[in-house]
């Protein structure tokens, strides 16, 4: 019932003294209460939600409903905590226009909570111009960190990672430019990835969960999963606009909080090398990310 113990036996007490009939209200000290809830609820909710228009205003505010009912705001805003109203809350959506969106989420859901037999499940994302910060830190003990105003973000890397789910593995790899500027994966550093997946795992299926990047549609790597020998690949590109789908992601936000946010990491090498050290001590203390809900349980995704 969701009450205390002591509340349980006052009840069984009364009940045992008098019956059913003594388990009604009984009269309270004090003043009763002059406001009606169900009347601010009528009040807030008529006419869509909206003011009379002769009040030339769009919403209704806790001030402004009091002024029309004769009541205190801080009555108005109880009773709408109460009953969960919100006027001025907004809330957003978007169609969904890829093919076939929920088949398509259920299926990346499924590889996770239910891959196939005797089947590996490879997650693949990649992360553009992954930049540290340049901050000016306190070199005095028991002091928060701090920064400039006009701190800056120096360097820029491409970030190609996967996380094979059998393992929890989160290899990763960070390419920049000459000058330190972010250079795009190429396609064939995405077949380079397919081949030593395929060497790793060989006489079984292999699921590769991509996150939706032009990698996977490239005409050459294509072309390369048409052969005989790779009809055992199967790629699996997330939805557009949901690329937490794949659970490299998560990878990814440790990333940025541990190992580069943080971290004094300056442009180039010197942030490629932050990034390789970072995933080698990652993948020695491995830590297993694990899928949890499956699609019917994320509401929002698409209609049910």
């Amino acid at each position: 019932m969701g009450v205390s113990r002591p509340t349980v036996i006052g009840w069984r007490d009364r009940y045992s003294h008098g019956g059913i009939k003594a388990l009604e209200d009984e009269p309270r000290c004090g003043r009763p209460s002059r406001i009606d809830e169900a009347d601010v609820v009528v009040a807030t909710l008529a006419r869509d939600g909206r003011p009379p228009p002769e009040l030339g205003a769009s919403q209704w505010s806790a001030r402004l409903l009091a002024a029309e009912l004769g009541i205190s705001f801080a009555s108005v805003a109880r009773v709408w905590r109460r009953w969960g109203i919100r006027p001025g809350q907004v809330e957003s959506f978007r169609f969904g226009t890829v093919p076939e969106i929920e088949p398509r989420f259920r299926d990346v859901v499924g590889l996770y909570l239910g891959p196939p037999d005797h089947a590996f499940v490879v997650s693949v994302a990649e992360e553009f111009q992954v930049r540290p910060p340049h901050r000016a830190t306190s070199g005095r003990r028991r002091l928060p960190e701090w920064r400039t105003r006009d701190h800056r973000r120096h360097g820029a890397a491409t970030l190609l990672a996967a996380l094979e789910q059998a393992r929890y593995a989160a290899p990763g790899q960070a390419r920049t430019g000459p000058s330190g500027e972010a250079q795009q994966p190429r396609h064939r550093e995405f077949l380079r990835f397919l081949h030593g997946a395929v060497d790793a795992h060989r006489g079984v299926e292999l699921h590769v969960v991509a996150d939706g990047f032009r990698l996977a549609r490239n005409p050459e790597v294509r072309r390369w999963l048409a052969r005989p020998q790779n009809h055992r690949i199967t790629v699996h590109v997330t939805p557009a606009e949901c690329p937490w789908l794949t659970l490299v992601e998560i990878f990814f936000g440790i990333l940025a909080e541990q190992g580069i946010q943080r971290g004094a990491a300056r442009p180039g090498a010197q942030l490629s090398a932050a990034i390789s050290a970072f995933t080698s001590g990652n993948n020695n203390r491995l830590q297993a990310f694990t899928w949890t809900k499956n699609a019917a349980e994320l509401p929002g995704q698409f209609p049910a």
